[in-house]
C-alpha cells in the first residue's frame, strides 16, 4: 500500500471503521466460532482496530475488524450457510454503542433525521448518497442462512464503497462460485474472510468520510471435503482466494485486465490464487505478516 513500513501503518490507521449490528469489545472473545480453529486473523498490528461481534436479534452472526476514522472493515469472518429464501429488503442499520457507550448492544434503523454522534461516530447512508459507489457488502447475504442472519448484514459495518461493475459483475460471480464450491465438495464447515485493500499511494474517499478500497479480497477455508474430489478441484481445497479490482484504472500487477470482457464489468476482473499468494499480498501492501487462517487450515 505505501512506499515505506511507516506510510503503510499510517495508511491503515485512516483505514478501518466502526460497528454497526453488533457488539463492541477490545476483542472477539464473544464470537470466535467465525474463525477457523476459534483464531482470529493474526499478524495485523497498529491502533484504531475495533473488533465487532456482530450482534442482531439477540444472537452473534458474524465478526468484523473496523476503524472509527475511515468508517470501513478491513474484513468481516463468517461461516458460510446457504441461503434458505430470498434475499431480505435492505432496511440499512447502524450501531448505537458507537454513538453512545452504553447504549444497547442491538443494531438500530437509522432514524430521520440523524442523530449527530452517530453521524460523527460511523457511516451513514447520506455518506454513499451520490457518491458513484454502491453498499459493498464483505458478508454477502446469499452467504447467510437464515433470514435473521441474512438481514444482519445490512450493517454499514460490513460494507465498503464498491463500484457497480465489480458488484454486480465479478465479484458476484466470485461469490456464487465459492457457495457452489461449498456445497458441492464441502464435507463441514467453510470459513470465510473477506476484506478490501486500500490504495497504495494516498487514501481515497466518499463524502470526505468513507475510505473507498482499491481491491476487495475473500479467503475461504474448507478443512473437511470430498475424498474422492475431482483432480481439477484439488488446488481449490481445503483454501483458496481471489483478489477483486475495484478500480477499472488501476495497474495490473496484482490483477490483470480481460480487454475482452463487456464494457460493463471491463476493468474489474477478479483473480483467483491461492491463499499464501494473497497472503504475500496483503503482507506487501499493508507492510504486515498476516496469517488468515491458523496453520493455513491444516487442522
Amino acid at each position: 500500500m505505501l512506499q515505506s513500513f511507516t506510510g503503510s501503518l499510517l495508511l491503515l490507521l485512516l483505514w478501518f471503521g466502526a460497528p454497526v449490528c453488533c457488539e463492541i469489545s477490545s476483542d472477539f472473545s464473544q464470537c470466535l466460532d467465525f474463525f477457523y480453529g476459534r483464531s482470529p486473523p493474526q499478524g495485523i498490528t497498529g491502533a484504531g482496530y475495533q473488533p465487532i461481534c456482530q450482534r442482531y436479534k439477540n444472537q452473534y452472526h458474524f465478526a468484523s475488524l473496523y476503524h472509527r476514522q475511515s468508517r470501513a472493515p478491513l474484513y468481516s469472518a463468517y461461516v458460510l450457510g446457504p441461503a434458505e429464501g430470498k434475499r431480505p429488503s435492505s432496511t440499512w442499520l447502524y450501531e448505537p454503542q458507537l454513538a453512545f457507550s452504553r447504549a444497547n448492544p442491538e443494531m438500530k434503523n437509522f432514524s430521520i433525521p440523524v442523530d449527530q454522534n452517530v453521524i460523527e461516530s460511523q457511516a451513514v447512508l447520506q455518506d454513499y448518497k451520490n457518491s458513484n459507489f454502491t453498499k459493498g457488502h464483505l458478508n454477502p447475504s446469499m452467504h447467510q442462512k437464515t433470514r435473521e442472519n441474512r438481514e444482519a448484514t445490512f450493517t454499514l459495518t460490513n460494507i465498503v464503497p464498491q463500484r457497480a461493475g465489480s458488484n454486480s459483475g465479478p465479484w458476484s460471480r466470485l461469490e456464487s462460485e465459492v457457495l457452489k464450491k461449498f456445497k458441492t465438495f464441502c464435507n463441514g464447515s467453510m470459513y470465510v474472510i473477506t476484506g478490501g485493500l486500500p490504495y497504495e499511494a494516498e487514501p481515497r474517499w466518499i463524502n470526505n468520510r468513507v475510505s473507498v478500497p482499491e481491491y476487495m479480497w475473500s479467503a475461504y477455508c474448507c478443512p473437511s471435503y470430498s475424498a474422492s474430489l475431482p483432480t481439477s478441484m484439488r488446488a481449490f481445497f481445503p483454501t483458496y482466494a481471489a483478489v477483486g479490482r475495484n478500480d477499472k484504472n488501476s495497474s495490473e500487477e496484482i490483477v490483470p485486465v480481460n480487454i475482452k470482457a463487456r464494457a460493463s464489468t471491463r476493468g474489474y476482473d477478479v483473480r483467483r490464487m491461492s491463499l499464501e499468494t494473497l497472503e504475500d499480498i496483503l503482507k506487501q501492501r499493508l507492510a504486515m505478516p498476516i496469517s488468515l487462517f491458523q496453520g493455513q487450515c491444516q487442522g
